[in-house]
């Protein structure tokens, strides 16, 4: 548990055994045996027993009105006690309800005084959390839950180690009786868990407890007739190896639509980066989907792919961020060899407090861009298309997608060819940058037909995907160098000369892991016209001569011709197959 001394907030992983009873005079005798100081089992030797005063607990759950907090995995809880308010965003259960395993949840708990809509909109852990989580859109109360409570602190010698509560819940419900339950409630510190769990088992059978299967949130949904709707169904997303080219194209663009919409929650909140990241990469996706199958596709979706490019560019902004404190972070010599300044700072903590700001600025705009009717607007139109799959009902989308790809692969797989020999001539490191976009875009090409292909496309992407791993590092050393430069010579007011000396080091250290990304890159491109490209041409090649009858004529009118890229043919016998070139396509690397 993590306490933030000065504003009485709390920042807890709560760890906690719940059961469902229907008398709780069992379990208040099994208690009653504790007060000696024995344990029935003697598993974990003299158990004490303090008994506090009992509470009534006046709990209120808000949530938006689709559901965004829930949606998101977490509930909004306003506690109003006798003496103390609080609100609590706490995530739903996450763990076994078979009562070996105690729950597990993070729970963010912010005191506050006042009316108890105070909290919402400041800065505070809870408040701050819910404004980005939510946006412009309000608040509602979804439950009232109002508990008696009966505590009771658990000792083992000097050690305060566990709560027991004896809980008494009503849960009102319009025009009805209320529905009650029956509560045990264990939470134990972290470090005694396993100790106690012989205990609480046993407490569990002394008493005869059900372990719970809903928290109390959970059961007051379903006592209301409340759903939390999951995910937008976007249609269809299944792909198959007889798959059209029309499904194909409405199955991709479905994925990686709900795949952008499914971590906007993370990325709002902003405490995982790898949440930033998937939206950002799923939007990636999505323009190239756009792109790929612009011909198979309703024209509307080309009006929207400058939204996304828009929408990317303010992701990366905050993800370019992420990644250049990811690599102060990560360096710890860079931390010990530089523990002092004369200024009374470390240089590296000075860099990473300015990074730091500088990514909080670009937060602060992307949560502006996610709030705004520009965004509502991109998704709502991404959405309404998705769902209407006008791919399928398009003039060229009932053709095969196996007579239909290698053409749409023509033009990623040459260009990346042709990036490749002029990077591997130059050693430039914005040539290996065009070559890593051109790579990109052919894995992703790649990517979205995969499931046609099987295991020669998967064992290709694989390469390929090293290739632009090394890529990807060399460009982050690239920005990182740059942003460095920028910092050390825009920051207002300037930093302190050891920390722009300490920033010189850095760049320093960036360049020489470049010049090795670069060596290793340099050997690598090769993987474009290697062993696996050539066995994916071959399938690529044999299933669209299969399946081309099925056409009766009309895919030549709708695909890019084959005879513009570099296909696999069998060789004589039963040796291992050759490639044919084709004009104007580069035969090799060298």
């Amino acid at each position: 548990m993590t306490i933030v001394p000065g504003d009485g907030h709390v920042d807890a992983v709560e760890i906690e055994w719940q059961f469902d009873a229907l008398d709780l005079r069992p379990a208040e005798r099994w208690l009653a045996t504790l007060g000696t100081g024995s344990t029935p089992t003697g598993a974990v030797g003299a158990v004490t027993l303090l008994a506090r005063p009992p509470v009534v607990q006046d709990d209120t759950y808000l949530d938006t009105e689709d559901w965004r907090i829930a949606r998101a995995g977490y509930v909004l809880r306003v506690r109003n006690g006798k003496d103390k308010q609080e609100v609590t965003l706490k995530a739903l259960s996450s763990a076994e309800s078979n009562g070996v395993a105690p729950k597990r949840r993070r729970e963010v708990t912010e005191p506050f005084t006042g009316p108890s809509s105070r909290w919402i909109g400041e800065a505070g852990p809870v408040g701050g959390r819910v404004t980005a989580l939510i946006g412009r859109r309000p608040l509602r109360q979804v439950l009232q839950i109002e508990t008696r409570r009966r505590p009771f602190d658990l000792h083992l010698g000097d050690e305060d180690v566990a709560e027991v509560a004896l809980d008494e819940t009503a849960i009102p419900v319009d025009n009805q009786s209320p529905m009650r339950l029956l509560r045990v409630e264990v939470e134990v510190q972290s470090a005694w868990v396993e100790v106690l769990a012989p205990l609480v088992d046993d407490l569990q059978r002394s008493a005869g407890l059900a372990p719970a299967a809903l928290s109390k949130f959970e059961a007051g949904l379903l006592a209301r007739g409340y759903v939390i709707p999951s995910r937008i169904d976007l249609g269809p997303t299944v792909v198959t190896s007889d798959t059209t080219i029309g499904a194909l194209a409405d199955a991709v663009v479905r994925r990686q639509l709900g795949a952008l919409l499914d971590h906007e929650a993370g990325t709002r909140l902003g405490e995982d980066t790898e949440e930033l990241h998937d939206m950002r990469v799923a939007t990636r996706r999505l323009r190239a989907a756009l792109g790929i199958f612009a011909y198979v596709l309703p024209p509307q979706f080309g009006e929207l792919t400058p939204e996304l490019a828009w929408l990317t560019e303010i992701l990366g902004s905050v993800r370019d961020l992420d990644v250049q404190l990811a690599r102060l972070d990560d360096a710890p010599e860079w931390h010990g060899a530089w523990s002092s300044s004369p200024v009374g700072t470390a240089p590296i903590d000075e860099l990473r407090a300015v990074v730091a700001a500088e990514r909080e600025r670009a937060r602060v705009t992307l949560l502006q861009a996610l709030d705004s009717s520009r965004y509502d607007r991109l998704t709502t139109g991404l959405t309404a298309l998705a769902q209407q799959g006008g791919g399928q009902r398009s003039s060229a989308g009932h053709l095969p997608a196996t007579v239909v790809v290698p053409g749409l692969l023509t033009q990623p797989h040459r260009a990346a060819v042709k990036a490749a020999r002029r990077a591997r001539r130059s050693g430039d490191p914005s040539d290996f940058h065009r070559l890593r976009i051109r790579c990109k875009r052919l894995r992703y090409t790649l990517e979205f037909v995969q499931e046609v292909y099987g295991d020669p496309a998967v064992q290709f992407i694989r390469r390929l995907a090293r290739l632009q791993d090394l890529l990807g590092g060399l460009q982050d050393c690239e920005v990182a160098m740059e942003r460095l430069h920028a910092l050390a010579t825009r920051t207002q007011p300037p930093l302190s000369r050891p920390s722009v000396f300490f920033m010189g080091t850095v760049a320093e250290e960036s360049r020489r892991e470049a010049t090795d990304l670069l060596a290793r890159a340099r050997s690598r491109v090769k993987v474009l016209q290697g062993e696996e490209w050539q066995r994916l041409s071959l399938v690529l090649e044999r299933l669209r001569i299969a399946d081309e009858p099925r056409t009766n004529g009309a895919a030549e009118a709708s695909v890019t011709p084959l005879n513009s890229w570099q296909i696999a043919t069998p060789g004589p016998g039963p040796g291992p197959a050759t490639a044919s070139p084709v004009d104007d396509v580069p035969t090799g690397l060298a």
